[in-house]
């Protein structure tokens, strides 16, 4: 996985909301970091998907102090469908689902506590 992606972290002032709605439309669990407390005494969650290969994160709980952020893309079955979960889990389509020539489609969503993330569906393949 040379130049990929090793970590993402998400931060944000309404946690026990975001863990729900990450939980809800992409299947992920969270779990306390043991070595790791947040400033205000919270504790640093970690991420895992359920990809098999995929990697972690974590969750971090600002308690206000700055502003919420999240810097990740998600690879998911169909692009258009997850879309529809978003909303219906108290997100927002910020860019709706765009489909490049080659094939890939994405989206840029928004969570329930205005994290940016983007999604994406890679082509079809196009062996017979």
């Amino acid at each position: 996985m040379n130049n990929g992606i090793g970590w993402f972290e998400i931060g944000t002032d309404r946690p026990a909301e975001v863990e729900r709605f990450y939980g809800e439309v992409l299947g992920w669990t969270f779990g306390d970091d043991d070595d790791s407390t947040a400033a205000d005494g919270a504790p640093y969650r970690i991420i895992t998907t359920p990809a098999a290969e995929s990697i972690r994160g974590g969750l971090y709980a600002t308690g206000g102090k700055v502003p919420n952020y999240a810097v990740f893309t998600v690879l998911v079955a169909d692009t258009a469908a997850t879309c529809r979960q978003a909303e219906a889990a108290g997100g927002k389509v910020l860019v709706e689902p765009v489909t490049e020539p080659g094939g890939l489609t994405f989206a840029h969503l928004l969570d329930p506590s205005g994290n940016h993330f983007g999604i994406f569906t890679p082509p079809a393949s196009h062996d017979s």
